[in-house]
């Protein structure tokens, strides 16, 4: 009964109003976390229902499905990331310091999002010109687009003042840059005891060296 639930009633009403945007938060947010701790195969558009406080039948106002709800959370990760690298060239001067911290913000992403690291760097240079896609996959990427672009200021900059080498072809160094790094970040997460035990390297200082190593491919030597 309404009139015995007033508080209730008034809650759900204020709910209603709320802009879509909110909901469509509410349940990404509470999907991440059932994600994060039971994967994505074992989570169920029911446990997110439950977990984020709907109806089943309401979810699916929002969200038609469960590969929805991972575009709108691959799409906010990547969105992070694109802040972590801007960050990086607009807070240091230096090109050995921007690539420092642009690699400090990769292993900062892969912390934070685990689970988002892999999937993202797949799609930062998926081209969507020919295929069915959903809004968060054609935003997912154009945010990878405007990343391939800072990409390409560092790496210009670096050139025009001598610190990198003038031969590198810009976008294919783009392309080995990602891989290489996205390969040595998830290498070190999933490697990490064995790092320990086989090299006596902590997983920071193993991704030290191997940035260290990496750049010097790229680095102009001195005559």
């Amino acid at each position: 009964n309404c009139m015995e639930n007033p508080r209730r009633e008034e809650k759900m009403g204020r709910r209603k109003k709320e802009p879509r945007a909110v909901h469509r938060e509410n349940i990404a947010s509470a999907a991440s976390v059932l994600f994060m701790e039971n994967g994505i195969t074992a989570t169920s558009m029911s446990d997110i229902a439950e977990a984020a406080g709907y109806s089943k039948a309401t979810l699916y106002v929002y969200f038609e499905n469960k590969e929805e709800i991972i575009g709108l959370l691959v799409l906010e990760s990547m969105q992070k990331l694109y802040g972590y690298i801007v960050a990086a060239l607009e807070e240091q001067q230096t090109t050995r310091a921007r690539y420092d911290m642009i690699c400090k913000g990769l292993i900062q992403y892969q912390e934070e999002f685990p689970f988002y690291f892999k999937m993202v760097l797949d799609k930062i240079n998926v081209d969507f010109k020919d295929h069915d896609y959903l809004p968060e996959e054609k935003a997912t990427y154009h945010v990878g687009e405007e990343i391939n672009e800072k990409m390409k200021e560092f790496l210009v900059a670096g050139i025009q003042n001598g610190d990198l080498r003038e031969d590198l072809k810009i976008m294919p160094t783009i392309f080995q840059f990602w891989g290489m790094l996205a390969g040595l970040i998830q290498l070190a997460a999933n490697k990490e005891e064995y790092i320990k035990m086989s090299m006596d390297l902590s997983k920071s200082e193993f991704l030290e060296d191997g940035f260290g190593m990496l750049y010097h491919s790229i680095e102009k030597i001195p005559e």
